[in-house]
């Protein structure tokens, strides 16, 4: 069972990722490039949160739980101690590359890198990586 997830990415896709993960219970540490970009991406789920408060489908402690349940970063070191990490950058190829070749140094061994990826090759991704599990 994960204990800590790790989202890359804090776009639509990104804080999408990290509500539904945190919603569920999972601790999650949420990381971008910039603090600007984690602090908009939070901003963006606590909007979300109160849009299902106000249809009934969420209350204002599950909103209090689920946000307390997401950590920032700017930095990959701090998902060092993930257990999955979930890429959800933009569809770039030497960002993917780069993300993962970093991932790959900065997490334990035995975490699951998993991309987000709608047309580039996971192949060509794993291969980035020195994990023994490529695709």
């Amino acid at each position: 069972m994960f204990k800590l997830v790790g989202v890359v990415g804090s776009g639509q896709m990104g804080n999408g990722i990290t509500q539904v993960a945190a919603s569920v219970g999972f601790k999650v540490i949420m990381m971008d490039v910039s603090s600007a970009a984690v602090q908009k991406a939070l901003s963006t789920i606590g909007s979300s949160c109160d849009r299902l408060i106000k249809k009934e489908k969420m209350t204002a402690e599950a909103k209090k739980a689920l946000l307390g349940n997401i950590t920032t970063a700017t930095d990959v070191s701090a998902l060092k101690d993930c257990d999955i990490v979930i890429e959800a950058a933009t569809e770039n190829i030497d960002l993917k590359l780069k993300i993962f070749k970093s991932l790959d140094d900065a997490v334990k061994k035995d975490a699951i890198l998993v991309s987000n990826t709608s047309s580039i090759s996971i192949t060509k991704i794993a291969a980035a990586t020195s994990r023994p599990e490529k695709v």
